[in-house]
């Protein structure tokens, strides 16, 4: 199957609403809401776009600034679980 082509992506199109933005402007936001906030940018990232390099361009962005911030920590999660790809599970997967 033949890959698709992923554009470059820029800080404007990738976080249109400025969910992230504003994650790192609320007092006292937690872990929590941290990843209640990234499900959802992530669920409007345009297609064709890398959820890797849109990871890391919000982190370069923001987590630069404040890297004991839970959005920061949430971000490097989301860029570490990105780059696993496969198959799970299966058939072979419950054979004893």
């Amino acid at each position: 199957m033949a890959r698709r082509a992923e554009k470059i992506v820029k800080l404007e199109e990738i976080d249109r609403t400025g969910l992230i933005r504003e994650a790192y402007r609320m007092e006292g936001v937690g872990a929590a809401e941290c990843r209640t906030i990234f499900l959802d940018w992530a669920l409007k990232l345009p297609a064709g776009v890398s959820q890797q390099e849109a990871v890391a361009l919000l982190l370069k962005t923001h987590g630069k600034d404040a890297p004991d911030h839970p959005m920061t920590a949430i971000l490097r999660d989301g860029l570490g679980r990105a780059a696993r790809k496969g198959r799970r599970g299966g058939a072979k997967a419950r054979r004893c």
